[in-house]
């Protein structure tokens, strides 16, 4: 069975697991777990922010980012279908209290970014952030192009808002585009990266940005729920992720191509472009495509009644890959034709 309905779903490697095994421990809560406080100075160094945070989810990590931000009743701008919008369980609005303007497009320009923030009325909500995702998960893996990031970050600072970046993928969008992490992360004032999808450890997120906000967030996230203990066990898996998986990640981008270049010959299957490792298609019953390809040995997602997401990551893009895209586009064209 291929599994290609998220890059979360993958296993740790052995060689994960004897780092998890190996890893020094302490208690994190007091700030003496050791391999974490080696896990957030890479991060840290990698987005060249003053400090990281280890914590459970990139959710967690996000709305950390909203509550540092923004007061109740401010507003954030966000793209069409960003993660902190619509796939947080509406944590933005039970937390941190926020409201959201959100663009027409998943990747937005400084024009639109413009046009949502509020005058200063005493009756308007107030803006307070502008946030970007990238790679965007549901405009199908596309790279959020860095000179519209640098134009909101140049916004953001003349309207006195901040910039956060929603950078689950971002190490996806770094090998998409040959430009660093460091090099993505710089005109952001907050980052949030993961651990659990491209890189393939079991669990993980990191907030990253200056010292005095890192520094409130680590009381926030206690309040969350997020202080853990002997934590260093999942901090090696993160750590052991940056180092050794980081090099592989083309290759998953290599079979999220393939798959697109297979699919688009197909009739009555309308194709997005693809950027990373996430291949979207639209056809007439997304469902039955779903039914058709796990028939067939192939696990996707139906995004909405026309639309199917699927995506290649550590434990599917290697060798025999080909096999798996053979027979979902059997079953993409037994689906759609019958």
């Amino acid at each position: 069975m291929f599994d290609l309905r998220s890059d979360t779903v993958t296993q740790p490697t052995a060689a994960m697991r004897k780092a998890m095994a190996e890893a020094e421990c302490g208690d994190d809560v007091y700030r003496e777990d050791p391999t974490t406080r080696r896990l957030e100075e890479r991060i840290a160094e990698l987005l060249g922010k003053e400090r990281a945070l280890f914590v459970p989810t990139g959710t967690m990590a996000n709305q950390l980012a909203l509550m540092l931000h923004a007061r109740p009743g401010e507003e954030v701008i966000a793209g069409k279908s960003a993660h902190l919008v619509h796939y947080e369980s509406g944590a933005g609005a039970a937390w941190a209290g926020v409201q959201f303007a959100t663009a027409a497009r998943e990747v937005f320009t400084v024009e639109e970014a413009k046009g949502l923030v509020r005058s200063p009325a005493y009756w308007l909500p107030k803006t307070r952030l502008i946030a970007v995702e990238n790679t965007h998960n549901m405009g199908g893996g596309r790279v959020f192009p860095q000179g519209d990031v640098v134009a909101l970050a140049a916004l953001a600072r003349e309207q006195g808002l901040g910039l956060h970046l929603d950078g689950a993928r971002l190490w996806n969008a770094a090998v998409a585009t040959g430009l660093s992490e460091r090099e993505l992360a710089a005109p952001c004032d907050t980052v949030s990266v993961c651990f659990s999808k491209g890189l393939g450890a079991p669990v993980g997120s990191a907030l990253a940005g200056p010292a005095p906000l890192v520094e409130a967030a680590l009381r926030l996230r206690k309040m969350l729920g997020g202080g853990m203990r002997q934590v260093g066990v999942l901090a090696a898996a993160a750590l052991h992720g940056i180092e050794h998986h980081r090099s592989v990640l083309m290759r998953d981008h290599e079979a999220a191509a393939l798959l697109g270049r297979r699919l688009v010959e197909l009739p009555g299957v309308e194709v997005w472009p693809v950027e990373t490792n996430i291949v979207v298609i639209r056809v007439a019953e997304a469902e039955r495509i779903v039914s058709a390809a796990r028939d067939r040995g192939v696990l996707c997602s139906a995004i909405d009644r026309r639309t199917v997401r699927f995506v290649t990551h550590l434990d599917v893009s290697g060798e025999g890959f080909e096999r798996a895209v053979d027979a979902l586009t059997a079953a993409v064209r037994e689906a759609t034709h019958g």
